[in-house]
């Protein structure tokens, strides 16, 4: 390299490296299949969702049942429509999606994932505003394993001083 002897050399040059650096990235296909559907897995606790999405009136069918059905309690309803009402998608995709594992909060965790990175499968410029939320990221949370000696992870057997 040649010996630089001011500083708008120097700023030359690195104008000269960045702009050869400077890569265009072309922007991410939707990932749709022949059906028109976007497929994607979600993950939380135990519990493991594979979602699919399509163009539709906003039905949602967890295992066969409706929502309404399947979570019954308003809080795990809101916790799989959160990424929809943050990309304001509401009523525009029909859901389809099977849950095993876990309980019906780590299911709902595991449905929210999966409607999010099909989101972002089926229309590539939501993701920033649903990475921004916090939907794509995998809550990699789960329950401690039992120790020997002790009645649970950290709980301690009573302790008898007679």
């Amino acid at each position: 390299m040649a010996e630089t002897r001011s500083l708008d050399e120097l700023k030359d040059a690195l104008k000269q490296d960045a702009a050869a650096a400077s890569v265009v990235v072309a922007p991410a296909e939707p990932k749709i299949d022949k059906l028109g559907r976007s497929y994607a897995t979600g993950k939380r606790k135990n519990a493991i969702a594979r979602v699919w999405i399509k163009p539709g009136a906003g039905k949602i069918t967890v295992n066969g049942r409706e929502l309404e059905r399947y979570f019954a309690r308003p809080v795990l309803r809101m916790i799989l429509n959160q990424p929809l009402v943050t990309a304001q998608r509401v009523d525009q995709f029909d859901i389809v999606c099977t849950v095993v594992g876990g309980g019906l909060s780590g299911q709902a965790g595991a449905v929210r994932h999966g409607i999010a990175r099909a989101l972002t499968f089926y229309e590539p410029g939501l993701r920033p505003v649903l990475k921004h939320g916090g939907f794509l990221t995998r809550d990699s949370r789960v329950v401690e394993r039992k120790k020997y000696g002790k009645a649970k992870a950290r709980r301690s057997f009573q302790f008898s001083k007679r």
